[in-house]
């Protein structure tokens, strides 16, 4: 059990000493934007995909993006990243696919991305930070992979929450307007840690409207003029069909009968009722993935025109600033790529409760 000081003491107006992190597995940049948007110096970030280093560098400065894997990382290696006599922090959300709920039918051991949690775990032993971060999917708590994890914080002299419904953040608690689930393990050697209350209350949670409602309205397939993230995936003519006869919360059983695709319309297919479906402007928006700008991929149509979201409405829903950039002026704006760099993000304001968790543990300590 996580065990809280009585007498906490008074905020302090700065921290005495410097404190940077290391994001792995970093992305688009998600986490780091949080943690600089709470104060957290970030000194740089590791992804194997390249399409993330632009907008991980251009919206994140001065961190730096390095194109290598945690599996060819070393201790020494990222310890060069820390100033002498520093507050050492490591971040990092080890890709969720392999524990998603929608893949545990597909259960692989052997899958690659099995490793990459053991390999973050390496690197706390051979880098010896201060306190370590871990965000993924709920899921991830059932398996010996993620005891394995919390068994090494624990060798290594960490402090952290051992109570597994803590660890569940539901991101409509910190204002995020999105009904996702993530685990948060936050660990210290200073003394025990636990993230900061929750912002929002049920009845008072951000929703789609406040959010996307002031946003200008487009048709499938256009792109706004003023910002080319602002742009829509084309919907096939029957699928314009469909997406005028749904309203916001409703399913595909509110079409005609000749509407409903040959799969729903199977005995297997009616416990589906999730895709080809609205949003509804006065909730928070489902879980974004990596394919959320297709309007059959999910409940990831508008909530009253006629269209999927666009991938800056997205990236919004995942809280990235409306200014964020992920593509260089006159590249070309992938659905696949911007998409999966959207869906695979840590939200930024997640990144941002860490980050304020973090100072808060820092001051509380006299650091």
């Amino acid at each position: 059990m996580l065990h809280r000081r009585n007498n906490r003491t008074s905020k302090q107006t700065g921290l005495r000493k410097r404190t940077v992190a290391v994001d792995l597995f970093c992305g688009a940049g998600g986490l780091t934007r949080g943690l600089l948007d709470a104060g957290i110096e970030v000194a740089a970030g590791y992804d194997i995909d390249p399409a993330c280093q632009f907008p991980y560098e251009h919206n994140n400065k001065p961190a730096k993006f390095f194109q290598q894997s945690v599996t060819e990382l070393t201790g020494d290696k990222l310890s060069t990243h820390y100033p002498a006599d520093c507050i050492k922090v490591l971040v990092g959300c080890a890709p969720c696919q392999t524990f998603s709920k929608y893949t545990q039918r597909y259960e692989n051991e052997n899958d690659p991305k099995w490793t990459l949690l053991n390999h973050f775990a390496r690197l706390v032993r051979e880098l010896q930070p201060d306190i370590v971060s871990m965000e993924n999917v709920p899921e991830l708590q059932r398996y010996p992979v993620f005891d394995n994890f919390l068994a090494m914080l624990t060798a290594e002299g960490f402090h952290f929450s051992d109570d597994a419904e803590k660890r569940v953040v539901y991101c409509p608690d910190y204002g995020m307007p999105q009904h996702r689930s993530r685990v948060v393990v936050i660990a210290s050697r200073l003394g025990p840690i636990e993230l900061i209350p929750p912002t929002h209350q049920p009845g008072k949670y951000r929703s789609v409207a406040d959010v996307l409602r002031s946003l200008p309205p487009l048709a499938s397939g256009e792109t706004h003029p003023d910002d080319p993230m602002h742009r829509t995936s084309e919907l096939s003519q029957l699928n314009l069909r469909r997406i005028r006869h749904s309203r916001p919360g409703g399913t595909w059983r509110d079409w005609p009968k000749e509407l409903v695709a040959k799969c729903h319309q199977k005995k297997s297919g009616k416990t589906y009722p999730g895709v080809y479906a609205r949003m509804e402007w006065d909730k928070p928006s489902p879980t974004i993935t990596t394919q959320f700008y297709g309007y059959g991929n999910g409940r990831f149509g508008h909530p009253e025109q006629d269209r999927a979201i666009s991938l800056r409405e997205g990236a919004i829903l995942q809280s990235f600033p409306k200014n964020y950039k992920f593509v260089k002026a006159g590249d070309d704006y992938s659905f696949k790529t911007i998409g999966r760099m959207i869906g695979n993000a840590v939200p930024v304001r997640l990144g941002e409760v860490v980050g304020k968790t973090i100072k808060r543990h820092l001051e509380d300590n006299h650091v």
